[in-house]
C-alpha cells in the first residue's frame, strides 16, 4: 500500500460534501462522534495507487472527492478496468481483509478512511450504518448488473452516452440538484480510459464523442469539459431509460 502524501484535512463532518450520500448519511450526532473516534483523512495524486489487488486491507472508507478506478490483472498481464469510484462511493468490504482489486486514483483524490477493525464494531451496534452499507451494496449490484448490458449489448455510441448519462446523473445528485436545463460537467477519464472501461479501442472512442458534439448532443470546451443541453436527448442516445444503479 502506498503511504506517501498522506494528508490531514481538517473537516466536520456537517460540511462534508458527500454528506448526503455516504456510508454515514443516516447517522445521527452521537454516531458520527464515534465515527470520528476511528476516521482519518488520506490524499492521492492522480495516478498513484490507493490499494494493489492482494494486500492486506486495514482501512474501508469513502472518496470525498475525486475519482478513482477498480481494476484486476490477469496472470499474464493484462488488465481491465471494472468499475469507477466516484465521490461518496464506499471503498473496501468488512469481513475481508484483502483487496480484491486494484484501486488508483485516476485525478487528485480524498478519501475519509476508517480503522477496519472498529468500524467492523460499529456496524454490529449501529443499524443506521449496516442499513445504509447493505443500500449502497444492493445498488452497486444493481449497477454491475446495469453495466453488463452496457458492454455486452450496446453500440459504441450507446455505450458512451450511457457513460455520460452516469456521469450526469451522479454529478447531480451530489450536487442536490436536477437533471433538467443544460448539464455540465468535466470527465473524469481520459479517453484512453474510457476506451479500456468501455471495452472500446481508442480512436472508436474519440470517434464517436465527435460524432455527438457534431449532432448537437454535448457541446466540448477542450478534451473534457463537457455540457450536456438536453438530458433527456443523451438518455435517448444510451438506448434506454435505466437509472443506472449506484450511479444515480
Amino acid at each position: 500500500m502506498q503511504t506517501e502524501n498522506i494528508t490531514a484535512i481538517p473537516q466536520e463532518c456537517g460540511e462534508c460534501p458527500i454528506r448526503h450520500r455516504a456510508v454515514c448519511a443516516r447517522c445521527e450526532n452521537e454516531e458520527l462522534e464515534q465515527l470520528d473516534q476511528i476516521k482519518y483523512y488520506r490524499s492521492f495524486q492522480a495516478g498513484q495507487t490507493v490499494i494493489w489487488s492482494g494486500d492486506k486491507m486495514d482501512f474501508v472508507g469513502s472518496v470525498v472527492s475525486g475519482i478513482a478506478t477498480l481494476s484486476q490483472t490477469m496472470e499474464d498481464g493484462r488488465t481491465q478496468m471494472v468499475g469507477l469510484l466516484l465521490p461518496s462511493d464506499f471503498v473496501g468490504r468488512p469481513g475481508r481483509g484483502i483487496a480484491a482489486y486494484d484501486v488508483v486514483a485516476t485525478s487528485d483524490l480524498v478519501m475519509c478512511c476508517f480503522r477496519k477493525k472498529p468500524f467492523e464494531q460499529m456496524i454490529e451496534k449501529t443499524p443506521h450504518i449496516s442499513q445504509r452499507l447493505l443500500q449502497m451494496t444492493l445498488d452497486e449490484l444493481d449497477a454491475a448488473r446495469e453495466w453488463m448490458l452496457v458492454l455486452g449489448r450496446k453500440t459504441a455510441r450507446e455505450k458512451i452516452a450511457s457513460l455520460l448519462v452516469i456521469i450526469c446523473r451522479r454529478d447531480a445528485v451530489l450536487n442536490m440538484g436536477g437533471v433538467t436545463g443544460p448539464m455540465v460537467f468535466d470527465l473524469p477519464l481520459t479517453r484512453e480510459a474510457m476506451a479500456d472501461y468501455l471495452g472500446l479501442t481508442l480512436e472508436t472512442v474519440s470517434r464517436q464523442i465527435s460524432a455527438l458534439k457534431r449532432d448537437g448532443v454535448i457541446l466540448l470546451q477542450g478534451k473534457r469539459h463537457v455540457t450536456v443541453p438536453d438530458f433527456d436527448r443523451l438518455v435517448d442516445e444510451a438506448g434506454d431509460d435505466s437509472d443506472g444503479g449506484l450511479l444515480i
